[in-house]
């Protein structure tokens, strides 16, 4: 019987697709480049071989390509009918994911992984900050992505993918020292590993090591491709650390070489993020106003996101539209989303809304409406997504609203609950 690198079967005859599939999970596992070529080679090699459709679904969703991806699944879904159970629910649990159904999804993989717990890829549809947990709006997102991750550890060992998520996952959990032993170990395993390389980013990040995050991101990062998934991503590390040592030159040369719309080769998604947060960040630490960078990402954000979907996305969208001067495009950004909440469809909650305000409270120089709107929420933004690094933007905000609304009592205190966290917090005036 062939099976893959976890010692799952595989139903296929062509040891070509085998090969091409194992390389192509390998790849997307590492975020690395051309897992979707990999897929795309596994499936020449044997057009019946469904979980290479399925395989290639997840990759072109993660870039973007929503239609696509579809197509593949349903391909997928029609070859899927003469597997044995194993890949039946792989196929209709990635199937779940990239149709936008999370919930289900996330339900069909907690049961296939309890029973297929080397189920690599679908358990990855689960972890991590842009998993169906990390993007499920829940408060204690961060614990449950660690418990599941805690409850198949011991079938993985020593295995480097699943090393690196389990160590980022505790990073997110339980702090940096927690989850760095972990994230080590898979950089030595797997030294080109970028899901690994992004997680020790984040070890650096959270320790406030800004010149080791520097260092290190700029030996890793070159090497890299550039259109591969995290390259924005980890452009954007390196440039958060350049404004924790007071170099915003150096900051503002990484988002015009790797980050920025047109600039980026990445999935929309990350471009938005990135670009938005970073901007913002560098203004919060003294940087002047750029209007025609701003401009720009606002323009993204309208072309990319037209409606709203994922709630991190669509509080950078907001943030775009606010520090482009676009109040008309913001409110009826807000509009939408409280619709959205009315309907069900913000698994975030009011939360989400609420920062999107403040944001552009912020922009206009409504200070205490910015501290009116965030500081009663500042436990609650772990629901809207993203890292504690990222999320480190809302936070950073508030504190700089209290500074600039002359509220120093509250800043010392917002920086006090930090408890664990030394991150550098570049904020003109902190």
């Amino acid at each position: 019987m062939i099976r893959d690198r976890y010692g799952l079967s595989l139903s296929t005859s062509s040891a070509d697709a085998v090969r091409a599939y194992v390389e192509g999970v390998d790849r997307f596992l590492a975020s690395h480049a051309a897992a979707e070529e990999c897929f795309d080679r596994a499936v020449a090699a044997d057009p019946g071989f469904a979980l290479a459709h399925i395989g290639r679904a997840r990759s072109l969703q993660l870039q973007g390509r929503g239609v696509l991806a579809q197509t593949a699944v349903a391909r997928a879904r029609e070859l899927s009918a003469s597997l044995d159970r194993r890949e039946r629910q792989h196929v209709e649990a990635l199937g779940l994911a990239v149709a936008g159904q999370g919930g289900r999804a996330l339900g069909l993989i907690r049961e296939h992984v309890a029973e297929f717990p080397r189920d690599a890829m679908a358990l990855a549809a689960a972890n991590g900050i842009y998993g169906l947990i990390g993007l499920s709006g829940r408060q204690d997102r961060n614990e449950d992505m660690l418990a599941l991750l805690d409850s198949v550890a011991p079938a993985y060992g020593d295995d480097w993918w699943f090393l690196g998520a389990h160590g980022f996952a505790r990073t997110e959990a339980l702090g940096w020292k927690a989850g760095a032993p972990a994230i080590e170990r898979s950089l030595a395993l797997a030294p080109r590993n970028a899901l690994a390389a992004h997680a020790w980013a984040h070890v650096c990040y959270e320790q406030g090591a800004d010149r080791d995050g520097t260092a290190f991101v700029a030996t890793w990062l070159p090497e890299y491709p550039k259109a591969a998934p995290l390259h924005c991503h980890l452009s954007w590390h390196q440039a958060v650390f350049e404004l924790g040592l007071g170099r915003p030159e150096a900051a503002l040369a990484l988002y015009e070489a790797s980050i920025r719309p047109g600039a980026s080769q990445c999935a929309p998604f990350s471009t938005l993020v990135d670009s938005a947060s970073l901007l913002w960040r560098g203004e919060l630490a003294g940087a002047p106003r750029r209007p025609e960078a701003w401009n720009a990402v606002a323009e993204h954000a309208r072309s990319s996101f037209p409606a709203i979907g994922i709630s991190f996305a669509d509080v950078h969208c907001a943030v775009a539209l606010a520090a482009a001067g676009d109040a008309l495009g913001l409110a009826r950004w807000v509009d939408l989303l409280r619709e959205g909440l009315a309907q069900g469809r913000v698994p975030a909650g009011e939360v989400v809304p609420t920062v999107a305000l403040a944001m552009h409270a912020f922009a206009e120089g409504r200070y205490d409406d910015v501290i009116h709107g965030l500081a009663p929420v500042v436990d609650q933004f772990v629901r809207v997504g993203g890292s504690w690094a990222q999320r480190d933007l809302f936070e950073h905000t508030l504190l700089a609203a209290y500074l600039r609304a002359g509220r120093a009592a509250e800043a010392r205190a917002l920086l006090a609950r930090r408890v664990g966290r030394r991150p550098s917090v570049p904020v003109a005036g902190a």
